[in-house]
């Protein structure tokens, strides 16, 4: 496990930071989830996106000041050998899954987008994830697609946040995501990340999903988060639901003017 303390280029303490703490997906039922958290990651849209009508009622649902974040299509991201394939209910010719993943661009991949950017919207979603596999490495290639995809997308207003996960070095992913105006996600107990204003953490479990928090490594968390103006912790493990309650009761512990979240 990593321990980054205040070398890690954070920033300075800040007045009233904003920290949301939230899971990826609902792991109770939606309206119970509302009451307790001000943020969800919806997951169903990386696998196989729901319908408008759908996700136009969880947005009805939810209380208005509630915020959607989603991850993008797997289409665009993973390649058709990815097992998380198996959940996409539409079969892709092989001429389409030649030409998904690893951030070609191609019209599978725009309609990719475009389904994605119809979902944030119907949402009300302003920031949109993109996780990449282990085998997304920083070859040239990858490179050159990452440019030419986030370039050539109409990316609106919205906050693209990226996943690598990978053996990038923190220097190269700096680079991209100042060049192509992304954000960086990380679980920052593998890595830290380059942000040192706005931070989103996935946290998916030191050595695994089956993970459970420390109240220590809570404690961590709640250091890191406060360095920064705005942070949304996400919490992606077995027991996400415990461990971010316990966060944001740590979180209101707190003699810091934690903005009402």
């Amino acid at each position: 496990m990593m321990h980054h303390h205040a070398a890690c280029g954070y920033g300075a303490k800040m007045a009233s930071p904003v920290a949301k703490i939230g899971c990826c997906g609902f792991p109770l039922a939606r309206p119970k989830y509302y009451e307790k958290f001000p943020v969800v990651e919806v997951q169903q849209t990386f696998y196989q996106p729901p319908s408008i009508d759908t996700v136009k009622r969880w947005r009805d649902e939810a209380p208005h000041d509630f915020e959607f974040t989603l991850k993008a299509w797997q289409l665009i991201t993973h390649e058709a050998s990815s097992p998380t394939y198996r959940r996409l209910k539409v079969k892709l010719s092989n001429h389409e899954r030649c030409n998904v993943g690893s951030f070609r661009w191609s019209a599978i991949t725009r309609r990719a987008w475009d389904e994605t950017v119809a979902i944030a919207t119907a949402l009300g979603a302003d920031k949109i994830v993109f996780q990449c596999p282990a085998s997304f490495r920083p070859t040239q290639e990858n490179k050159d697609r990452l440019r030419i995809f986030f370039t050539r997308i109409e990316r609106q207003n919205f906050t693209l946040i990226w996943e690598p996960r990978g053996k990038w070095e923190k220097s190269e992913i700096k680079v991209l995501c100042e060049e192509l105006g992304l954000i960086q996600c990380v679980d920052p107990f593998k890595d830290e990340p380059t942000a040192t204003r706005f931070l989103y953490f996935r946290l998916h479990g030191i050595g695994g999903y089956r993970y459970s928090y420390s109240d220590e490594e809570l404690a961590q968390l709640v250091t890191w988060i406060s360095r920064v103006p705005t942070a949304y912790v996400m919490f992606n493990n077995i027991k996400m639901l415990d461990d971010a309650l316990r966060l944001k009761e740590l979180l209101s512990q707190q003699s810091k003017p934690w903005h009402s979240e």
